[in-house]
């Protein structure tokens, strides 16, 4: 059995196209890197656990703010290059992303020091139009993107 993830993308429609809100990935392994270490705000989750409940859970801790009211519409599951089948949920919002404020996750650092420090989950985050968001999104993460296009595109008629 895989494990598995849910996240949500929260967008906003802007005259230039929409948006997309993600999160810079916290810790030393992604400090240097901007290209490719974004990611949708996500969480893993048990089998027990409905899925879409996880990732407005994991929005909130993510970047200290609500999820938006309202239905989120799906934008399906992928496996991603860990190996996680991650599903991902599209929300329209809006909210300041230079407030975002994570929760926190423990990690020996520098390696085989035996000192725990605590580091953010998500150091950042920023909106970024869709074009954008595919270099600065995690490889495996860029699909979503598409099926959010796609779905817009619909929506539009």
């Amino acid at each position: 059995m895989p494990r598995t993830s849910a996240g949500l993308l929260l967008y906003r429609l802007r005259p230039g196209g929409p948006e997309v809100l993600l999160g810079h990935m916290g810790g030393p392994f992604w400090a240097r890197r901007d290209d490719g270490g974004w990611s949708i705000p996500k969480g893993e989750h048990g089998p027990d656990e409905d899925p879409l409940s996880v990732a407005r859970r994991e929005f909130e801790e993510e970047l200290g703010s609500p999820p938006p009211a309202g239905q989120p519409a799906p934008l399906g599951e992928l496996r991603v290059t860990s190996g996680k089948v991650l599903a991902v949920w599209a929300a329209e919002g809006d909210l300041d992303a230079t407030a975002a404020r994570s929760n926190t996750f423990a990690l020996e650092w520098p390696p085989r020091s035996g000192r725990l420090q605590e580091f953010p989950e998500i150091d950042r985050a920023a909106w970024f139009g869709l074009e954008e968001a595919r270099s600065k999104l995690v490889a495996g993460q860029v699909p979503f993107l598409d099926r959010l296009r796609d779905q817009l595109a619909r929506r539009r008629g």
